[in-house]
């Protein structure tokens, strides 16, 4: 990194790289680099930097990037990757579990397990991190973060670290009062008493259900569009006739048509530009508008 650019950010006791490549870390494979990429050493250490960052400079965090198109230009600004510091999950009572912001859906559910904390199998079908489930509401089979939250630790766009109770989250599908640029760095959940092996059994078939209807090896972003109420938007999508639909190397899944994959090299641009083929069609077939569910984020090439 060049003295000028280091001149511009706060010091840190993480790691800070210019131009990180973000194709890696996300589940499509596709898309351009971060102006910064930080990874903080603890939460201390994120607070002092965006407390010391210009408040024009703008922060996104990223967690296992299973829910994102980055488009092909790249993100602007700051992109908050929270490493294995933010990963632990511990068991503060019978029924209740504080997860790092980083920690993912199948450690918190697996530590459940093992404690004998049932209620939040569903976090094993999400693909994701606390931090990801938290701002988004995230849910699967018939749950929702909302029905298990207590409360989470964020750090706001100033610095200033916050504990936002479930209320202050003003929750809805698949959506949160979570203010802009907030990173959530810790989450409560509370269960309820369970069998181990009831709660391991209700995981395998969560597991399985999902192995046999979604292409989880493929290059993809997960569900892509909110479901409109009194509808699924798979059907919906099938019955447009979307279902195999390709652009590019990017292609409406066969085995789930609310999934979109990058076939090999598919870039961001064509991926998004087939979701919005998928939305026109299925606006023109049904008269129904869907919302994108997977974030879109970045710029343009």
């Amino acid at each position: 990194m060049s003295a000028a650019v280091l001149d511009l950010l706060p010091t840190v006791r993480g790691r800070l790289t210019t131009g990180a490549a973000l194709a890696p870390l996300v589940w499509f494979k596709s898309g351009g680099a971060a102006q910064w990429l930080f990874e903080p050493k603890d939460a201390d250490d994120l607070a002092a930097f965006l407390r010391d960052l210009d408040p024009a400079v703008p922060v996104m965090a990223l967690g296992l990037g299973s829910n994102m198109i980055v488009r092909d230009g790249g993100v602007p600004g700051v992109v908050v990757r929270l490493g294995k510091a933010f990963a632990q999950v511990e068991r503060l009572d019978a029924v209740t579990l504080r997860c790092g912001g980083g920690a993912s859906g199948i450690l918190v559910s697996s530590t459940a397990r093992d404690g004998g904390i049932g209620g939040v199998e569903f976090l094993r079908s999400i693909p994701g991190t606390v931090g990801g489930f938290v701002r988004m509401n995230g849910g699967a089979y018939g749950r929702e973060v909302k029905d298990v939250l207590v409360d989470c630790d964020v750090v706001l766009r100033s610095g200033e670290r916050r504990t936002l109770a479930l209320a202050a989250l003003g929750y809805t599908y698949r959506h949160s009062l979570l203010p802009e640029g907030a990173v959530v760095v810790s989450a409560t959940f509370r269960g309820h008493p369970a069998e181990p092996v009831a709660i391991g059994a209700e995981m395998d078939r969560i597991a399985a259900e999902r192995e046999a209807s979604q292409p989880l090896r493929s290059k993809t972003g997960g569900s892509t569009f909110k479901n409109p109420a009194g509808h699924k938007a798979w059907a919906l999508i099938d019955a447009a006739g979307c279902r195999g639909l390709t652009r590019g190397d990017a292609q409406v899944s066969e085995k789930h048509c609310n999934f979109l994959l990058n076939l090999g090299s598919a870039t961001s641009a064509e991926i998004e530009a087939l979701g919005e083929e998928v939305r026109e069609t299925v606006k023109a077939h049904s008269g129904v508008t869907l919302e994108w569910e997977i974030q879109r984020v970045g710029v343009t090439a």
